[in-house]
């Protein structure tokens, strides 16, 4: 990510193409609503680590572009739901934004959980790629980690990566690796998930952007 900014930090850019879906790059793929049947969590367990499949469904609709001065961005809303198999019960729930630069070529990914922690991920990715990894670090002033007391105590996260990559028969996968450093131990713990999702329903632009 480049460290020039405009001197001009207040002007605006004019004539933006509002049409979201048009303009999201790497992240068109990915927009609409999507189910994952075959997710595998490795986590950490006070006997070691422990494989859970899940079933998930992630919905990714498109906001209005978003402006900060100078700065033009594109993005999705999302909101990603997972379960354990024939279970009710939420195993975990995660809201936040995919977002594209065009300018820079630069992704962001944020999360939050309702744990107590937030994140802001990035990488750089054409506005064809298929394949791209972003990547948030605890301690860092920009694209960092925030966790609540007992979890920045217990479970600390350093490292948060995540990889996408959009497949040619229409679903599109992820491979996450959270690192913690959990209390007691002296090894990082890489907490990992990945699944591949099809899509079942298509995005909902913002009604009056559409024509």
């Amino acid at each position: 990510m480049s460290d020039e900014f405009p001197t001009d930090i207040y002007t605006e850019p004019q004539g933006i193409d509002v049409d979201t879906l048009a303009n999201l790059g790497p992240l068109r793929a990915m927009a609409g609503v999507w189910e994952g049947s075959r997710g595998l969590d490795v986590k950490p367990k006070a006997e070691g680590p422990k494989k859970q499949a899940y079933v998930e469904r992630i919905e990714l609709q498109p906001i209005d572009p978003q402006t900060n001065g100078p700065q033009l961005l594109y993005g999705l809303r999302y909101h990603q739901h997972v379960v354990k198999p024939n279970q009710v019960k939420t195993y975990h729930d995660q809201v936040g934004y995919w977002l594209w630069e065009p300018a820079t070529g630069t992704i962001v990914h944020t999360l939050t959980i309702p744990r107590g922690q937030v994140a802001m991920a990035a990488g750089q990715a054409s506005a064809d790629a298929t394949a791209f990894e972003l990547v948030a670090t605890q301690g860092l002033e920009t694209y960092g980690i925030c966790s609540a007391p007992f979890l920045q105590r217990a479970f600390r996260t350093t490292e948060f990566r995540i990889r996408i990559a959009i497949n040619v028969d229409g679903t599109w996968s992820y491979d996450e690796d959270t690192v913690l450093q959990i209390l007691g131990q002296d090894e990082p713990f890489h907490h990992t998930d990945r699944s591949t999702l099809i899509k079942v329903a298509e995005p909902t632009p913002n009604p009056l952007a559409r024509g």
